[in-house]
């Protein structure tokens, strides 16, 4: 799902609270060991009783240091998949452009602890940087075969909670949470081990990119949908169920419905083969305060 800086590279809004670095995603653990954790609310993943009210935003109290900790893993799975997809591209990149993007890349990160906001901002600028630096050297239809890279790193660091088809809908419904979007999950059934649904009635990355627009900061791509329904389709993929989405517009705003199936046979999550990259070169990255898309 995309975000947006405002024309200063700070995101629009923001969550609220604070706390430290433990907490649902990539971060540190007591005791020194490293590694992916996932908090998962009681809220969030027991059913209703019958007759009970689904929750509509289950994740709304996802306190400050869950928040971080989503960004930062969010961050690593980008940054990693676009260092896996570059390495299969084998010779066609010029490291001087990829060493200068790095830099930016981890350029005056938070410290560990810091607000969600402070991580929120970072994701912003660096999942921009990423996308101009891709889609200036080998054109916007690579953005797919990134996102299944990303998809890849995804299945390896996002816990499975033993829920099914269910993990990667509740996966979804955290990262809208991250950006104030309206979501409910459906009302018929709670998500299950074979299927599982939700739906975005009103999605937040638009409003910070129409912010943005108006402020003045140059969009990549016409739609912030373009990269994301690509992304989360690979990573449902990725964790072996079957994807399918509908995009959808009306008096709530654009929003999305996104379910996940258990599959009944293997999920191809082959990446496709790299796009020939463009004639002429393309110019040196320079940092940018354009909104990131995902």
């Amino acid at each position: 799902m995309g975000g947006v800086s405002d024309g200063t590279g700070a995101p629009t809004g923001g969550p609220t609270g604070a706390g430290g670095p433990t907490g649902a995603g990539a971060g540190d653990r007591p005791g020194g060991e490293t590694g992916p954790r996932t908090a998962v609310l009681a809220a969030a993943t027991s059913r209703p009783r019958p007759g009970a009210e689904q929750p509509r935003s289950p994740y709304r109290a996802m306190s400050d240091a869950e928040r971080s900790a989503l960004w930062r893993q969010r961050l690593h799975e980008a940054e990693a998949g676009l260092t896996r997809y570059l390495v299969s591209r084998g010779d066609e990149l010029h490291l001087t452009d990829w060493f200068v993007l790095q830099s930016e890349l981890f350029a005056d990160l938070p410290v560990p602890d810091a607000p969600a906001v402070e991580w929120q901002r970072v994701f912003f600028r660096d999942q921009a940087l990423m996308e101009r630096f891709l889609v200036l050297r080998y054109g916007e239809e690579v953005l797919g075969e990134w996102a299944r890279s990303n998809a890849e790193v995804h299945r390896e660091v996002e816990p499975d909670h033993g829920r099914g088809a269910a993990d990667p809908i509740h996966r979804i419904a955290r990262q809208a949470e991250l950006y104030g979007s309206d979501y409910e999950f459906d009302d018929d059934s709670a998500p299950g081990p074979e299927h599982a649904a939700l739906t975005i009635t009103h999605c937040a990355i638009w409003d910070y990119r129409e912010k943005a627009r108006r402020s003045g900061v140059r969009l990549t791509l016409a739609s912030p949908c373009t990269y994301c329904t690509e992304a989360l389709s690979a990573n449902i993929r990725a964790k072996g169920y079957r994807p399918a989405h509908r995009l959808t517009h009306g008096p709530t705003g654009h929003g999305c419905r996104w379910e996940s199936t258990a599959a009944t046979g293997p999920v191809d999550v082959t990446i496709a083969a790299p796009t020939a990259p463009p004639a002429e070169p393309a110019p040196p990255l320079t940092a940018t305060d354009e909104p990131g898309e995902s």
